[in-house]
């Protein structure tokens, strides 16, 4: 018997806010609604299991814990870089 891992996705919000907000959770039919949404928004989408682990222990609304700050950096300078921003300030 083969094992397929359930999808599960995450999005997060930065723009003002002091912290990236966790504005969306799912898994399953779920997680693909949020990555066709992200998609059809032109929101660019990364990959990492673990990260979504760490991030899927929050609940709505909540900003991410100092420890993932350098992880999702790491995701927010490729996104930037792929749109070819430079972050504010």
């Amino acid at each position: 018997m083969t094992y397929k891992p359930i999808k599960k996705a995450i999005a997060l919000e930065y723009g003002k806010n002091p912290a990236p907000v966790l504005t969306a959770i799912g898994e399953g039919e779920i997680a693909e609604q949020i990555m066709a949404e992200a998609k059809k928004r032109g929101v660019h989408i990364a990959e990492d299991a673990q990260l979504v682990s760490l991030l899927s222990q929050l609940e709505l609304g909540d900003e991410i814990p100092e420890n993932l700050y350098v992880a999702v950096a790491v995701i927010l300078s490729w996104v930037y870089w792929l749109k070819g921003m430079e972050p504010e300030g």
